[in-house]
């Protein structure tokens, strides 16, 4: 039996490679902070982000444009707009 194709979308195919730069940025950021504390502090509060920033490349390299990687988008935006609010940057 053949495999189903993926469903792709250019739109969350750019959503995807803005959120890896945002995330590459502020990990090197994170990791510019010279005090211990704050910096564990900084990453724990990022790791949200970037987990959910993860999960939604590896479902849509997998399984393609989907409603899971449609949530996971605005999930990502959100949790990045708060992480932002939370954190100045």
């Amino acid at each position: 039996m053949p495999k189903k194709r993926r469903k792709l979308s250019k739109e969350l195919e750019l959503e995807i490679s803005k959120a890896c730069k945002k995330v590459e940025l502020i990990t090197a950021i994170i990791n510019d902070i010279q005090e211990e504390d704050i910096q564990n502090e900084f990453r724990t509060a990022f790791e949200s982000v970037r987990n959910t920033y993860l999960l939604l490349t590896t479902l849509y390299d997998s399984r393609g444009l989907t409603d899971e990687t449609e949530e996971l988008c605005s999930k990502y935006k959100q949790l990045l707009l708060q992480f932002e609010e939370e954190y100045e940057i």
